[in-house]
């Protein structure tokens, strides 16, 4: 007796729920990896140069290292945000300083891609293109965008990870002290460890200009490896968390109703010349709902 087809189909949609709903769990569990305390390294070598000019100087090779507290802000089933704080000097008096944030999207179909000069363009995409994908949102340290972009998690021989390649600004390390080229495409790996994770990448320095093909001037390695340590390490980064994560909530909510907007998105570098994290990081001031608008809404060019 033939089986019918309709109980062919249903059997097959019903093995692709389980192995997608297995995907996902695997998928939020590697992304949850990323969270607690850690030993980092951050290191940076420029490895090729395209430049025709002879008195080109490329960046140097940047080795640091430190502690960072990951903390879990948000887990639902489709997001997962990650708070970044840097904690350095003494150990016995140690300094915390808020770093960047990673938000998780599953099947996220809205982003914000850079395209050069403090621009972001905002992008749609047909849901089937982003099944069974997550995006990665990155966000600077005032909680403004960096870069964002879409991949799927993989789990094959022992190993999980997650790439993609998207266009970013500069990171501080060089925009405080080069000019000769304006975008970075970073080529990102995400890898659990044994012992953390790997934030490998490859990324190039482009010159943009309007109207114009992009110009390649230089290739970049990063490896920056995260060493799983006990959370005690990061007791002070963890305290400062407790006590400022009602502030950098509404911060975080006054972006959401920005880029909620859906609209392409060009920000000030600063504003009384001062840049926007200087007057969030003011302690005694911008600690009210209305002043925390009011000084994000400063920054966004109508």
């Amino acid at each position: 007796m033939k089986t019918p087809l309709y109980t062919l189909v249903a059997l097959f949609l019903s093995l692709s729920a389980i192995s997608q709903t297995s995907n996902k769990k695997e998928d939020r569990e590697a992304i949850k990896n990323m969270c607690g305390c850690f030993e980092v390294a951050f290191n940076f070598a420029e490895t090729f140069n395209y430049s025709t000019d002879s008195l080109y100087k490329p960046s140097k090779t940047k080795m640091v290292k430190g502690l960072e507290w990951a903390q879990l802000v948000t887990d639902t089933d489709d997001k997962i945000q990650i708070q970044h704080l840097l904690q350095v000097g003494n150990p016995a008096e140690p300094m915390v300083m808020k770093h960047w944030r990673q938000d998780w999207l599953f099947e996220n179909t809205d982003l914000y891609s850079y395209n050069a000069e403090n621009e972001w363009k905002f992008k749609e995409f047909p849901s089937p293109e982003v099944t069974g994908q997550w995006t990665q949102k990155v966000f600077q340290v005032d909680d403004s965008p960096r870069y964002e972009g879409s991949g799927s998690w993989v789990h094959v021989d022992g190993k999980s990870y997650w790439e993609n390649t998207t266009p970013a600004p500069l990171a501080r390390r060089e925009y405080t002290t080069r000019s000769d080229y304006n975008l970075l495409m970073r080529g990102n790996r995400h890898e659990i460890t044994d012992y953390g994770w790997v934030h490998d990448q490859d990324n190039t320095k482009i010159i943009r200009e309007t109207g114009k093909e992009d110009i390649v001037l230089a290739k970049e390695k990063g490896y920056n490896t995260y060493v799983k340590v006990e959370d005690s390490k990061c007791a002070a980064a963890s305290q400062w968390w407790k006590d400022n994560d009602k502030k950098w909530a509404l911060v975080r909510a006054k972006w959401d109703e920005v880029y909620g907007r859906n609209k392409d998105l060009v920000l000030e570098e600063k504003v009384d010349n001062k840049p926007l994290y200087k007057f969030l990081f003011e302690e005694e001031s911008y600690e009210k709902e209305a002043e925390i608008d009011e000084v994000i809404e400063s920054f966004v060019k109508k």
